[in-house]
């Protein structure tokens, strides 16, 4: 992001990109608590002063995704039991859907093994060698992107990953983690405009974004803050 802050504390439409996930999150009936995974030695997250209803508190991350959320999972052990479902979500997607989220939830009733929203690609996809030049065309037939919140019940979830950890496989995303152990997650389809911010010019996408959803009646971009 060329910051000089992380980027989920860089402002879109006035306030950090992650007071505009937790909004999201926090304002949703069906979501019981909400826990928020901090870097060690993280000095950004205390100047936000954040409270939103069901806002549980935050935990300290590990030095992968798979550690980060196999610590969330350990934390919100102590308020749901192992066979709850809970919801992973990155806090640079700022532009997430009550309605994906309803999505979401209504899969996991007709699938037992959990679901990702994901956006099927339309694009040409191209295989490229290290200097850039294209090796070959990749059908696109059946490809997805996957976004985030992924959705699985606590306990598998955590012994997906601390499976994967342990015989050292590289789990991306927590499908990943549970397709290493066999389980056939569902892929939802869920809006394109829930972007992840990565590069600068995402800040100006979700802000064009968040202005266009607010126009839809989508969460008060400023309910449930005190800051």
């Amino acid at each position: 992001m060329r910051a000089a802050c992380p980027k989920q504390y860089l402002p879109v439409r006035g306030r950090a990109v992650i007071l505009h996930t937790l909004e999201r999150l926090c304002s949703h009936a069906r979501l019981q608590g909400v826990v928020v995974g901090l870097a060690p030695g993280d000095t950004y997250w205390s100047a936000l002063n954040c409270r939103f209803p069901r806002l549980l508190g935050t935990f300290e991350g590990g030095g992968s995704r798979a550690l980060t959320v196999l610590n969330g999972l350990r934390v919100l052990a102590r308020h749901a039991k192992p066979e709850d479902w809970v919801l992973v979500h990155d806090a640079a997607r700022p532009c997430l859907r009550h309605s994906d989220i309803d999505n979401l939830i209504r899969a996991i009733g007709q699938h037992d093994e959990g679901a990702v929203l994901g956006v099927p690609i339309t694009d040409t996809l191209k295989r490229a060698d290290e200097a850039g030049h294209i090796l070959e065309t990749v059908a696109r037939t059946d490809l997805w992107r996957a976004l985030t919140p992924q959705i699985f019940r606590l306990g598998s979830l955590a012994r997906a990953i601390e499976r994967a950890l342990k015989e050292g496989i590289t789990v991306t995303d927590e499908a990943s983690a549970m397709e290493y152990v066999g389980i056939r997650p569902r892929l939802v389809a869920g809006h394109p405009d829930n972007i992840k911010i990565t590069l600068p010019d995402d800040l100006a996408l979700a802000e064009l974004y968040l202005r266009r959803q607010a126009g839809e009646g989508l969460p008060n971009e400023k309910a449930g803050e005190t800051v």
